[in-house]
């Protein structure tokens, strides 16, 4: 009973700050290249609250609704629920520092909980063709994928799926909402 109050929690916490979001909705279709033109222009990876505190108030800001609502579905741990989003610089597919802390620590989990599913969710920001938006986040998943691999989570557990741009985090053409579109989101199931 603690574990459903703590869920609903979560997504309420979830619930209101999606509801509360005040950015207008764009699109600028006209950087569509850019993703193929060279290197970034001083992208860092975006910050990730890595401390292991309430749940609804730790989530990050790319994390969706519908991966929290899994992820409680699952009984994962709250260490774990402000760390469902590994984020990833511009046009790279190598998982960083703290991209690797995350999955190791839900490696962990899978490793002692052999029954329990992931779908690797792989995005990109907006910018580039959606054909090599798709590829790009097909390799950020795999990518994640093969690290876990490597930690000894079952093959069987891993799934990946790549959405491309087709389902941005944050809406904006600017480089904040791009660093967090740019990503993996590691959704649970029973």
């Amino acid at each position: 009973m603690n574990g459903l109050i703590k869920g609903l929690a979560v997504v309420l916490a979830v619930s209101m700050l999606w509801g509360c979001s005040s950015k207008p909705v764009t699109s600028d279709k006209g950087a569509e290249g850019a993703a193929t033109a060279g290197a970034d222009k001083g992208a860092a990876t975006s910050g990730v609250d890595l401390g292991g505190g309430a749940a609804g108030s730790a989530i990050s800001a790319g994390t969706s609704e519908s991966t929290v609502a899994a992820a409680v579905a699952a009984n994962v741990p709250d260490d774990l629920m402000s760390k469902l989003t590994v984020y990833f610089d511009y046009d790279k597919s190598d998982v960083t520092a703290e991209g690797r802390k995350i999955i190791e620590a839900h490696a962990r989990y899978l490793t002692a909980n052999p029954k329990v599913r992931v779908t690797l969710e792989g995005h990109a920001d907006e910018r580039g063709t959606p054909e090599y938006n798709l590829a790009l986040g097909e390799r950020r998943a795999k990518a994640v994928d093969q690290v876990m691999k490597v930690l000894n989570v079952a093959k069987g557990q891993l799934d990946t799926v790549s959405f491309g741009e087709e389902r941005p985090a944050v809406i904006g053409s600017d480089e904040s909402s791009w660093a967090k579109n740019r990503r993996v989101e590691i959704v649970y199931s029973k």
